[in-house]
């Protein structure tokens, strides 16, 4: 099963590139500028602006373009042809997006059952978004989705593959597809969540855990001091 969300004993890594951003934040080096979060899962209050819209050009913020000269080109372990020569097609936006059916998925995967309400204002809220559709049942049968503040950090979510569907490369075609759309955007600050026992899976596909040591906390009510 492959899954990022979900049950506690999940682990946070980040995607790694060899080009590095200058530091941001004070606690970021340029050798490590990957902020890990390990813990029980939790949802991050993160609420973007674009909503699934084009990006929103600020002009009073000239965007970072330190990563706009390093060349990114795409390979990919299955091309957008040969899934759609299988009936696999991608979809980019919550058109014809059965949130119900996508719950199932959900389910299916071992999450909680999510409140489809719910789901759909996450979704109103999530910078970029990745779902195969099976042509022949108009069916979600993998999805992923990223969220952050469209320019320095994004986290990836919710990345699901039906049973039905699984082992034959569509839990990796949206990994790949998600982060080269989160690089082509200058974002180099990837992160995700992974269950411990599929870490192996994100490795090859260029996600670390813990680099150089740096761990970070993540918060809980249970040790809050009263």
């Amino acid at each position: 099963m492959l899954a990022t969300a979900g049950p506690q004993n999940f682990q946070a890594i980040h995607y790694h590139h060899k080009i590095q951003p200058k530091p941001i934040y004070p606690f970021i080096t340029h050798k490590s500028h990957n902020m890990l979060l390990q813990g029980s899962f939790f949802s991050l209050p993160f609420r973007s602006p674009l909503r699934l819209r084009p990006p929103i050009t600020h002009h009073h913020l000239p965007r970072k373009v330190s990563f706009a000269a390093v060349s990114f080109s795409a390979s990919y372990a299955i091309s957008d042809q040969e899934l759609e020569s299988r009936g696999l097609i991608f979809r980019r936006t919550i058109d014809d997006l059965n949130l119900d059916h996508l719950n199932s998925v959900f389910v299916a995967v071992g999450f909680p059952k999510r409140d489809t309400d719910k789901i759909k204002v996450a979704l109103e809220h999530t910078d970029s978004l990745l779902w195969v559709e099976y042509e022949k049942t108009k069916r979600p049968v993998a999805f992923a989705r990223a969220t952050g503040d469209g320019v320095f950090n994004a986290i990836i979510w919710d990345v699901v593959v039906d049973p039905n569907f699984q082992g034959i490369g569509l839990g990796k075609a949206v990994i790949e597809r998600v982060v080269e759309e989160l690089l082509q955007k200058g974002i180099t600050n990837i992160a995700l969540y992974s269950e411990p026992r599929v870490l192996g899976f994100y490795r090859p596909l260029g996600f670390i855990s813990d680099p150089e040591g740096i761990r970070g906390m993540v918060y809980s009510r249970k040790n809050k001091r009263k």
